[in-house]
């Protein structure tokens, strides 16, 4: 009986995870996975603090060895490069570390090329000591150059996650840090006056921040660089970050004739599959299917990267599962503050034709008697018609439980609850960690009470 072959393209989460279901699933199944670089699953999401100095060792941040995986008998082929698909005859073009490139066959192949850094057009943006944060090799030039150059100023272009960890990052290390956002507030995905609150403890840590201000140019001075942009901002730096976001890599898929879906992203059915038979996408790469709008969207996450990958693998091997869709959960902590999402804001609400509410509500994190209570400040998102929760966020002070908090959120909306639900669930109390009603369900009150 001739043996079946998986070939997989990506060895960060959607790959990896791909194999090891895949593997579990069909013992016998010949497993092949192309990594470009040298690093399979290594977490990306680890660099800030490596860079920061809180992770002293790079090879912690490996989710598993290379060992590790190939005693799975998965064959590794890493600094390999998938330079084109043939889907008609079931065969890739392969280019080896040396240059030789060769074809390699499969009878299922699994797309997780993951995502690329996006670059602004920004003039100025290959000078040396401007770097993006994206790979390992990338956390690799940067811990470098801090090393060697010991400088002392950084310029960080975009206040998303990357950005906002990164300026801890700097700060860790001494260094005098600038933010730079085009939105009007920082993490524009959340509501902007927690926004707000989140730039007040940035600057309460000496990192400057400009919002409404737009980079548009880049240009070495001296040892180091000069930025210019809107609203006349100048600023020197030693160097400069760019975390602008990021942009599915599917240079890959557009060769090979896999589709596209309208957010540019590999298009797939929640079974993963592409348009092309027994060929599957996961990862940075693909489309999710979100819960809530029940619609896909590109939302690229390492959790929503290893689920998926688990139904690719899972799929490519024989099974018949369904990605039960994202909600775009979401963590962040910055400094002595942690911020939350979950589900929809008041304005994807609104885009996605709900008759939708967000009423913001503040509480101790737990009984003010007992030492130590901080302010949680959540905004809650509803559906006016059917009072069903729509989304959540939260921003509070680290050890008030928000990660908790908002996966209760996330499980409340993942099985589709109403706010008048969330105040029957039995959470657990005691004073220095909560109060009889959570504060989660004391909001969902609040919500009510708009109600008549």
């Amino acid at each position: 009986m001739k043996t079946t072959r998986l070939l997989i393209i990506g060895g960060s989460d959607a790959g990896i995870l791909a194999a090891l279901r895949a593997r579990e699933m069909d013992p016998g199944l010949e497993i092949t996975l192309v990594a470009s670089d040298a690093y399979p699953n290594y977490s990306i999401c680890g660099l800030p603090f490596f860079l920061g100095g809180e992770v002293a060792d790079w090879k912690s941040l490996a989710h598993r060895t290379r060992e590790d995986i190939e005693r799975e008998n998965i064959r590794l082929l890493l600094e390999h490069e998938v330079i084109a698909i043939e889907p008609g005859t079931r065969r890739v073009e392969i280019r080896e570390p040396g240059g030789r490139t060769r074809m390699t066959s499969y009878d299922r192949l699994i797309l997780a090329t993951g995502a690329v850094s996006a670059r602004p057009d920004i003039p100025g943006l290959d000078s040396p000591g401007v770097f993006f944060l994206r790979w390992m090799r990338d956390g690799f030039a940067l811990h470098e150059y801090l090393e060697e150059r010991r400088p002392r100023s950084a310029l960080i272009v975009g206040g998303g996650y990357i950005g906002m960890e990164m300026a801890e990052a700097f700060r860790e290390r001494g260094m005098v840090a600038t933010l730079v956002e085009s939105s009007p507030s920082v993490l524009k995905n959340l509501e902007p006056e927690l926004g707000a609150v989140l730039r007040e403890e940035l600057e309460r840590h000496r990192v400057r921040v400009i919002p409404g201000t737009r980079v548009t140019a880049l240009e070495n001075f001296g040892d180091g660089l000069s930025a210019a942009g809107s609203n006349g901002f100048e600023a020197n730096a030693d160097l400069v970050l760019v975390a602008a976001g990021s942009r599915p890599r599917i240079d890959l898929a557009e060769t090979g004739g896999i589709r596209l879906g309208p957010t540019g992203a590999v298009r797939v059915d929640r079974r993963m599959r592409t348009n092309l038979p027994d060929v599957y996408a996961a990862g940075d790469c693909a489309e999710t299917w979100h819960r809530l709008l029940e619609r896909p969207v590109w939302l690229p996450l390492g959790s929503t990267s290893h689920r998926q990958g688990r139904v690719a693998g899972e799929n490519a091997a024989g099974g018949d599962r369904e990605y039960a869709g994202t909600l775009g959960t979401q963590v962040v902590r910055v400094f002595n503050l942690v911020a939350a999402r979950t589900g929809l804001i008041q304005r994807e609400a609104e885009e996605a034709g709900f008759e939708a509410r967000t009423i913001p509500f503040n509480a101790w994190d737990h009984k003010a008697y007992y030492p130590g209570a901080g302010t949680l400040h959540m905004r809650l998102t509803g559906d006016e018609a059917g009072r069903r929760l729509l989304g959540a966020q939260i921003v509070g002070p680290i050890g008030a439980q928000v990660a908790k908090r908002i996966d209760i959120l996330a499980s409340a909306l993942f099985h589709g609850m109403r706010m008048d639900e969330l105040e029957d669930l039995d959470l657990s109390y005691t004073p220095p960690l909560s109060s009889p009603f959570d504060p989660i369900q004391m909001a969902a009150q609040h919500w009510m009470k708009g109600k008549s």
